[in-house]
């Protein structure tokens, strides 16, 4: 169906009479956005020769339209580092996706001028390396929280992957240790997430923010502290941080909504565990876990023995 650079699809006999852009917007996930672009560049073919959009297409017709990005300047290595970059590890990879395990510590993508040691960069200096273009985050995790996150290698592939968080098709799970003892074995936490005016950088639940919905059960708990694992059906800014502070459990180690600090844990206790989703383009079932890192590790250890999860 697809190589590197073009995407095809074969006309079925019910396909007879629908226009090129049809095909191209129904069958494909075409943009119109992306189809003027096509339109220009005669990146769209009806039997590897172009064609109009209007063109109605007959039953084994094939339409081929290409995915490829344009080639971008390579990114800036961060100072003091070498071409032999560190990568983190990569959980799964194919031609039009990837999934990464980011170390706590590490931005996904810059969100400033002058910031050079992201996930994105060290992502894309590995993937230049093999000729391929950048990458492109299609969500995002706090600087201090570690775990999965999917990446597309190219913005028709970042379209599909939006088009599955948008269907609730991304599931993403957490494991996290929140303050106290959450007291419902599992529960449903449904409360809007707003900025905080007083702080820049934080958010709180408001009335007038945008509906946010965390589900979570509790894995063990001991009086001062609960492990969790926490399913995500919306991606909102500090989702999870803010629904557990809201509850009266803060995670530990996150002194911006109120936890307590722990030796040995310089941030928040939260780990983006598991990520899954149905392959848009393959139908394959793509299922990954990220190892936990050692500091929260220890933590879970510590406190509730090696076998807890």
């Amino acid at each position: 169906m697809s190589s590197s650079s073009w995407l095809t699809y074969t006309a079925a006999s019910a396909d007879a009479g629908l226009t090129v852009e049809q095909i191209a917007r129904q069958k494909l996930s075409v943009s119109g956005r992306m189809l003027q672009r096509l339109t220009r560049s005669k990146g769209i073919q009806l039997n590897r020769k172009p064609v109009y959009l209007q063109r109605q297409v007959k039953e084994g017709d094939i339409v081929s339209v290409k995915i490829a990005d344009q080639p971008r300047s390579p990114a800036p290595l961060p100072p003091g580092h070498s071409e032999e970059l560190d990568v983190p590890e990569i959980l799964f990879e194919d031609e039009w996706f990837m999934v990464a395990n980011k170390p706590a510590g590490m931005l996904v993508h810059p969100v400033k001028s002058g910031q050079t040691d992201t996930l994105i960069h060290r992502l894309a200096a590995y993937l230049q390396s093999g000729g391929t273009a950048m990458p492109h985050s299609v969500h995002r995790l706090d600087k201090e929280t570690s775990g999965a996150v999917l990446l597309a290698k190219s913005s028709y592939a970042h379209r599909l992957a939006d088009q599955l968080i948008r269907e609730g098709k991304l599931r993403r799970t957490y494991l996290a240790v929140a303050e106290g003892s959450v007291e419902a074995e599992r529960g449903t936490i449904e409360a809007p997430i707003g900025r905080d005016p007083r702080h820049p950088s934080k958010r709180r639940v408001s009335p007038r923010g945008d509906a946010a919905i965390t589900h979570y059960q509790v894995l063990a708990r001991q009086a001062d502290a609960t492990l969790l694992r926490i399913q995500l059906e919306t991606g909102r800014t500090h989702q999870i941080r803010v629904h557990f502070a809201h509850l009266g459990h803060p995670l530990v180690g996150d002194s911006l909504y109120g936890g307590s600090k722990h030796s040995g844990l310089r941030r928040q206790a939260l780990h983006a565990h598991q990520l899954s989703f149905s392959h848009p383009l393959s139908g394959e079932q793509v299922e990954c876990t990220a190892s936990l890192p050692e500091d929260l590790a220890q933590l879970i250890r510590e406190r509730w023995g090696e076998n807890v999860l």
